[in-house]
């Protein structure tokens, strides 16, 4: 065997041999480094002592989106940690209900501020006002739109105002919240800023393309000002997750692969500092080791036929209702 190759490839025979070890190496090496990033940021963060490592950037903690899902998570373990915290979401009655359970369950102080985040730049006067003279040491963008459920550019309904919305929501939102707060972190040279983006942001995603380019958008800024301000002592953090139950998923069972917005934020706040962009969960970060392998027509495929799918079954179901 060996000597009809030597034949067929003649010459070539040992640069490809060597050539093709290298590869081996190469890859065996890249897999190796991945799977001991993905001890440090899922296994060995866990005991990094996280709640020290962010009260020590500031009194205050600022949390978008705050009422319900990933948003009151994060609200919720930061004040364990000890940290007040400002609550930011459109319903005052929300707002006032979670800051109530928070006081009560950690003896911290909260804030909040009923705030549209879909109107665009009119309310951001208003917060800077508010948060005027804090000590904030986290900032959460997390406050977030997507599709009512998924469906082809042309066919969303209200599409004009319901892009600007969207681009409100999940671009302006996090740009403006940073350059109200990042000053006064490079200021003290401490600070971390955590966007929570989507795994839409990471692959482009059929019939969410809006919502998926916005996401897109968070990452991109977020890697950004990672770069820029980390010599300044501002950690910038961009978490994608996959599906997490939550309102605007509309998952309602958690499993392995589906987490509860608890568990998710338990994962993901352990690995800032280790990771500055990161899945935040490892059932998710594996799933998008799959995705990644995968050509992108081949995935963006599977993606949207599933999301088609899902499309219909909402359909049906609004249909269904207003025939009731």
């Amino acid at each position: 065997m060996a000597d009809s190759v030597r034949a067929i490839l003649g010459s070539s025979t040992e640069f490809l041999a060597v050539a093709g070890t290298l590869s081996v190496s190469y890859i065996a090496l890249k897999l190796c480094f991945s799977i001991l990033k993905a001890l440090q940021t899922y296994v060995f963060s866990r005991f990094s002592g996280i709640g020290p490592y962010l009260r020590k950037k500031g009194e205050w903690a600022v949390v978008t989106g705050a009422t319900d899902g990933i948003g009151k998570e994060y609200a919720i373990k930061l004040a364990s940690f000890g940290m007040n915290i400002v609550l930011i979401s459109r319903t005052q009655s929300k707002l006032e209900q979670v800051a109530a359970e928070i006081e009560s369950a950690q003896k911290v102080k909260t804030k909040v501020i009923a705030a549209d985040y879909s109107h665009g730049t009119s309310i951001y006067d208003d917060i800077r006002n508010k948060l005027q003279g804090l000590d904030i040491g986290v900032l959460v963008n997390n406050v977030g739109l997507s599709y009512e459920f998924p469906d082809y550019f042309l066919e969303v309904p209200d599409r004009d105002n319901f892009f600007m919305k969207l681009l409100h929501v999940n671009c302006t939102s996090m740009t403006m919240m940073t350059s109200i707060v990042l000053p006064g972190m490079v200021q003290k040279k401490k600070g971390a800023v955590i966007n929570v983006a989507s795994a839409a942001g990471s692959t482009p995603t059929p019939l969410l393309s809006v919502y998926s380019a916005c996401k897109a958008y968070v990452r991109y800024l977020s890697e950004c000002l990672e770069f820029e301000y980390a010599d300044k002592g501002i950690t910038v953090q961009c978490v994608s997750p996959y599906f997490v139950c939550s309102n605007m998923s509309k998952v309602r069972r958690p499993s392995l692969f589906i987490p509860s917005a608890k568990s998710y934020v338990c994962s993901a706040l352990n690995t800032v500092g280790f990771s500055s962009v990161t899945n935040g969960y490892w059932p998710h970060a594996l799933t998008h080791r799959v995705v990644e392998i995968l050509p992108q027509k081949v995935a963006q495929g599977i993606v949207c036929n599933f999301l088609t799918a899902a499309g219909k079954r909402a359909k049906k179901r609004m249909a269904a209702k207003k025939a009731s």
